[in-house]
């Protein structure tokens, strides 16, 4: 399958910063993929530098084909560049946004209404034409952003968090938009710090301080751990963290239920000793299938320890 993206040792330092650390790696045309990560993790920086609105200090990012490095204009013909805070005007009316976007871009006029049409279909806006932007909802502003991305049909759309403080059904709206967009052949890269979400992704890069985790499919990063996690419950959650992590027993916490880090047959034995020692009660151990968030704070923990 062809590359929409070819990223190729990228690097990004602000001063003593280094945002990004000699990336590698490629997203295939088609494909739905996630870049995962806390903030600060370098994910808005590489949708910028792809985007070819930051240059790249190191290595190089070819997008549709053409250098980010060299010349990114021509690319940004071809992409839709949807940051956190998109650049609605909320002055304007949904239909009035959407006709902005399509001047912005050059859509030719015959070519508009079959566009909007459609833009309207999947987001569920054509109700609301003539309200100000300004008066929708959170979700509804997210979909009227995409829906201005999208209107000159770009191959390649860049989402920064696009649901980062959206309502659940809005969130969950807007991902199947996504994958209706991916089915329709569009290349699509979105980041998100929500880690149920990324498991919705073809594939995900898993980055942390600007370096990458771990780069696979979701189910396949999640079966590699299978097995491995224990769900832990106490009436003190926290200071039962802590002892763990004191007993050498890897371990984080989920609200108020710890997961811990399975690595033989003798450690609930070792978990349960070790919380009577500390005085916390109440202590219940059951098998839990992992998650995504599970697999990104071990490769945390793997990449600490190699430091």
């Amino acid at each position: 399958m062809a590359a929409a993206v070819e990223v190729r040792t990228l690097s990004r330092r602000f001063g003593e910063l280094a945002a990004l650390d000699s990336l590698d790696f490629t997203v295939a045309e088609g494909e739905l993929f996630g870049l995962v990560g806390p903030d600060g993790a370098g994910k808005t920086t590489l949708l910028r530098i792809l985007a070819g609105v930051l240059p790249p200090t190191g290595g190089d990012a070819v997008v549709l084909g053409q250098s980010m490095r060299e010349d990114p204009e021509p690319a940004k013909h071809g992409l839709a560049y949807m940051p956190q805070r998109f650049g609605l005007y909320e002055d304007l009316t949904v239909q009035e946004n959407l006709d902005f976007y399509a001047d912005l871009f050059g859509v030719p006029r015959e070519q508009r209404p079959a566009r909007e049409e459609r833009l309207f279909a999947f987001s569920g806006l054509a109700p609301f034409r003539g309200r100000l932007a300004g008066a929708l909802s959170g979700g509804m502003k997210q979909k009227l952003g995409l829906s201005c991305a999208l209107i000159h049909q770009p191959r390649l759309l860049l989402l920064d968090e696009p649901t980062f403080g959206v309502d659940p059904i809005s969130r969950r709206d807007l991902w199947l938009i996504l994958h209706e967009m991916v089915e329709e052949g569009i290349t699509i890269i979105v980041s998100t710090s929500y880690m149920d979400e990324a498991e919705r992704a073809d594939r995900v890069l898993l980055l942390n301080e600007g370096s990458v985790l771990a780069l696979d499919e979701p189910d396949v990063l999640i079966r590699d751990l299978a097995d491995t996690i224990v769900a832990v419950e106490t009436e003190d959650p926290r200071p039962a963290r802590r002892a763990l992590e004191s007993a050498g027993i890897p371990s984080d916490l989920f609200g108020e239920t710890i997961h811990a880090e399975v690595a033989d047959p003798g450690t609930e034995a070792r978990i349960r000793t070790t919380l009577s020692t500390a005085g916390i009660g109440g202590v219940q151990i059951r098998p839990v299938a992992p998650t995504l968030e599970d697999v990104f704070m071990r490769r945390v923990r793997r990449e600490a320890e190699r430091v």
